[in-house]
């Protein structure tokens, strides 16, 4: 397959990553708030080193997590994007979307607008039946992200992230999901 290498929404542009992007990520990543549902902020190195696994997924699977640069301004502001998920639970093997937005940026619908094209992009381009999320169950912000965006959250779907330690704080986690099906009805609901 073609690599999806850029997508469109009204106000973002959802492209490749470029070196000059370290900069601008590696503070965010850096950014304690902009990572509090994470187990630790990244290093710059740690940053690089993510960029660089993007990279790698975009290489294998034709898609991946965009970076997201803002049409007005030229700034980049996180990514938005589909992945495969790295890890063994009872709903993989699965595609999930994720975000993740510079702390200025934030409250503008910018997540939101990027969810959603990622979305079209997975149902109409990549022609998947189900597309996941998950976060800790504490991050509220990013629920209300999926929930914006049409998936829904069924509680006997949540699970105990299988890389964070037991008794971890952000160990739990709920899975939010929408299918085609469901999508169609948004869009035409």
């Amino acid at each position: 397959m073609e690599p999806i290498l850029q997508l469109e929404s009204a106000r973002l542009l959802m492209r490749q990553w470029r070196d000059e992007d370290l900069p601008d990520f590696a503070a965010m990543c850096a950014d304690p708030q902009v990572m509090r549902y994470f187990p630790a902020p990244l290093s710059r190195l740690e940053s690089a080193s993510m960029i660089g696994r993007v990279r790698g997924h975009f290489a294998e699977h034709g898609f991946g997590l965009w970076a997201l640069e803002r049409k007005d301004t030229g700034q980049f502001i996180g990514f938005t994007g589909l992945g495969m998920v790295g890890f063994d639970a009872p709903f993989t093997p699965a595609i999930e979307i994720g975000w993740r937005l510079a702390r200025q940026h934030w409250g503008l619908g910018y997540a939101s607008e990027a969810a959603w094209t990622a979305l079209r992009c997975g149902f109409d381009r990549l022609v998947v039946d189900e597309i996941v999320s998950f976060t800790a169950d504490s991050n509220l912000p990013s629920q209300k992200v999926m929930q914006a965006i049409g998936m829904h959250h069924d509680p006997l779907d949540d699970f105990e992230h299988p890389k964070l330690d037991a008794g971890h704080p952000l160990r739990h986690h709920v899975l939010y999901r929408i299918n085609r099906e469901q999508w169609l009805q948004t869009l035409h609901g």
